[in-house]
């Protein structure tokens, strides 16, 4: 790279700032026209400079496969098909001289320091803070993203930090979390950033956390989990023909993603935001209370979050408070033993509350805790043990 350049003027130096998708398994997308072809000069300067220089800002993709000038992107269902020059549908993976490579690594476009609550994780080192770190992209296209300024941006159209991963580590460090999260625009899409962090972070005693739509397939899932200690996974509805026209996506995947993580010991909350005439059907709410119950279990949180007009969804008001309580009800009375309510300030469904005897033990007040009635992981009053990791 040129000294001086900056990198959004040297990836459009490459020709690679393009939005040049190609279609995926799921038949859509679009394909790049001869102008937005890579430089052959690019395949040489996005390599890794070996020892000297271990954490270069774009990385070779650790899953796809390769026929030495096509690509195919296999970390999530969508599996990008990708000619010499084109983005995958997440935006952040490009094919340059027959290999994929990751344009997100290093570079977050936001860095936070947040209560664990606000991943949402209640059942996860209560009170305790969480570093936390996103890129851009998304691979889903969701009408009510409520991120969409990052995730459905490129990695150069946005302002970002150069932050490797040994260097959110020592930031984490520094800051005195005893987590690193994963989160704000779509983890996945930055899959291997994300690795390499959480495996150095792990070595360092760090917890890592994942909150995420769960749209990935499972061999990348599985190497994942060795080095993942928590996950907040967004089941956006329990109906293919919603994720489809909601979310760009489809709903078995994310299914399979949940029964990994709960296979693999990774502690899991689940979210579902109810959206208007989308996601706020009972039956439907009902059948994947069911569906949990018996693939999941009734001790993985739930949590229903209350929607505001974001994105392309504007023309919908939000969701009535009272829409949320119901859905809550039901949900317990399914079955599920922990369900809470989101972006409801200071509502009891943000509250704790013992499955066994009832009482409360967790007060919250925003992302504060005004009460706090456990002992060594159990209910101070009837000496329950309350699923969950707890300090």
């Amino acid at each position: 790279m040129t000294r001086g350049m900056t990198r959004k003027d040297f990836l459009k130096s490459l020709g690679v700032g393009v939005s040049a998708l190609m279609c995926t398994s799921q038949g859509f997308g679009f394909a790049a026209t001869e102008g937005e072809r890579e430089k052959s000069v690019a395949g040489e300067i996005f390599k890794n400079d070996g020892p000297s220089s271990p954490w270069k800002w774009s990385i070779e993709g650790f899953h796809y496969t390769s026929d030495g000038k096509n690509v195919r992107c296999q970390v999530c269902p969508n599996r990008c098909y990708l000619s010499p020059g084109d983005r995958s549908v997440c935006r952040s993976k490009v094919n340059i001289g027959g290999k994929l490579y990751s344009l997100a690594y290093g570079n977050p476009c936001s860095v936070h320091l947040d209560p664990i609550e606000k991943k949402p994780l209640n059942h996860f080192y209560p009170s305790t803070s969480i570093f936390s770190i996103a890129t851009t992209g998304c691979n889903f296209r969701c009408l009510n993203c409520q991120n969409w300024e990052i995730s459905q941006k490129k990695p150069e159209e946005v302002h970002f930090e150069e932050l490797f991963p040994p260097d959110v580590v020592k930031e984490a460090m520094h800051t005195r979390s005893p987590s690193i999260g994963y989160t704000y625009s779509e983890a996945i899409t930055y899959y291997e950033y994300m690795y390499d962090t959480a495996k150095l972070a792990k070595q360092a005693g760090l917890k890592n956390v994942l909150v995420s739509n769960g749209y990935i397939n499972e061999g990348p899932l599985l190497q994942l989990t060795k080095v993942l200690d928590a996950a907040n996974i967004n089941l956006k509805s329990f109906d293919e023909q919603i994720y489809e026209s909601l979310n760009g996506g489809s709903l078995q995947p994310v299914l399979n993603t949940l029964r990994t993580l709960h296979r693999e010991g990774v502690w899991l909350e689940v979210t579902t935001l109810a959206v208007p005439t989308y996601v706020e059907d009972p039956e439907m709410i009902k059948r994947m209370c069911g569906w949990i119950l018996k693939e999941l279990g009734a001790d993985y949180p739930l949590h229903f979050l209350r929607f505001f007009p974001q994105y392309k969804l504007t023309r919908l008001p939000p969701t009535p408070v009272a829409t949320l309580e119901l859905l809550r009800d039901l949900a317990l009375r399914e079955g599920i033993r922990y369900v809470y309510l989101g972006n409801v300030p200071n509502h009891q469904g943000s509250h704790t509350f013992c499955h066994h005897c009832g009482r409360i033990l967790i007060e919250r007040k925003g992302y504060l805790l005004s009460q706090y009635n456990m002992e060594h992981g159990k209910c101070k009053f009837c000496h329950t043990s309350i699923p969950g990791r707890w300090t």
